[in-house]
This record gives structure tokens, sequence and C-alpha cells, in this order.
């Protein structure tokens, strides 16, 4: 029943904490492309691929008190820390996800800043495109982004390590 709820938890958990909706949105996106199974469906948005799935079912965790979302105001924005409840750890001791590699997949895009997975889940997003075809589409609908070429690069670079770390070459 709770099937796609427990693999969401099970990301936030051995994420630690997860802080922005946006970064929360591109590592779950990024896993699922890495082959992870994930199940919410995305589509190309304002900042890359986006599920209004997920974005429901972290609000169904943080109603069934298994998910805290804590809202901060930084600046002149309002940002969003995720992290497992007790409960939500309770519900996971019983419900056990089994995702191998996961954690060192989803320890490393944490580390990473949101900027960086959006362009990584954009390329993601457009891999049935040659790499001159994504580098054309980052370029038009990331312009505001104003991503290099050598960006671009670390991108690739960085999904062929995601995909050893997640034991698929």
């Amino acid at each position: 029943m709770l099937k796609d709820h427990a693999k969401l938890m099970q990301a936030v958990l051995v994420s630690g904490e997860i802080i922005g909706r946006k970064k929360l949105q591109k590592m779950i996106y990024i896993a699922k492309k890495v082959s992870f199974p994930f199940h919410e469906r995305f589509q190309f948005h304002f900042y890359g691929p986006y599920s209004e799935e997920l974005t429901l079912r972290v609000e169904e965790l943080c109603n069934m008190g298994f998910l805290n979302e804590i809202k901060e105001k930084k600046g002149g924005y309002f940002q969003y820390r995720y992290t497992l409840t007790d409960t939500g750890k309770e519900f996971l001791s019983l419900n056990e996800v089994e995702m191998p590699f996961l954690q060192d997949c989803l320890e490393d895009m944490n580390e990473q800043n949101a900027r960086f997975l959006e362009l990584v889940s954009t390329v993601l997003y457009f891999d049935n495109l040659s790499k001159e075809e994504v580098t054309d589409k980052v370029f038009t609908l990331k312009s505001s982004q104003r991503y290099t070429e050598e960006e671009i690069d670390q991108a690739y670079a960085y999904i062929e390590a995601l995909k050893a770390k997640a034991k698929l070459q």
C-alpha cells in the first residue's frame, strides 16, 4: 500500500537531511534515472524535471507524521528542510525497503548544490538526444542559469560516477 511512500522515506533517511524542495525533486529524479525503483512521473518544468506526484507524496508523509518539513526564511525566500521523524523511522524498521547502494548515491547528490543537480537532471531528461543536442537544449532552456560547456561535461562525468556507485556498469 505505501511502498512508494516507504521508498521516499528511505531516501530521506539515508540522506540524513535534504535542504530544499528543488533539491529533493532533483535527487529523486536522478536516482530514478540511474535505475533506482522510484515510480513518480516527471515532466519538464521551470527548474528541470518536476513531479507533482512526488510533491503530493511528500505532503502526505508530512501529514502522516513520517516526514518532518521545516520551513525557514532565508533572505527573500523560504527554504524547506526534510528529515525523517522517529515515527517514520519506526515505520521503515517494520517495512524494510531494499535498495542497495542508494545511500552512497544520495549522500553524494546531497553534497552537490541544487544548481548542479538541476543541470544533471536536465541532461538526464534529454538522455535520448546526442550530447550536442543536449548542450543546445541546456543553453536554450536554461539560459538564465548560464551553464558552461565545462559544467555540462562535469554533469556527464557525474552521471557516469553515479551509475558506477549504483553498480550499473
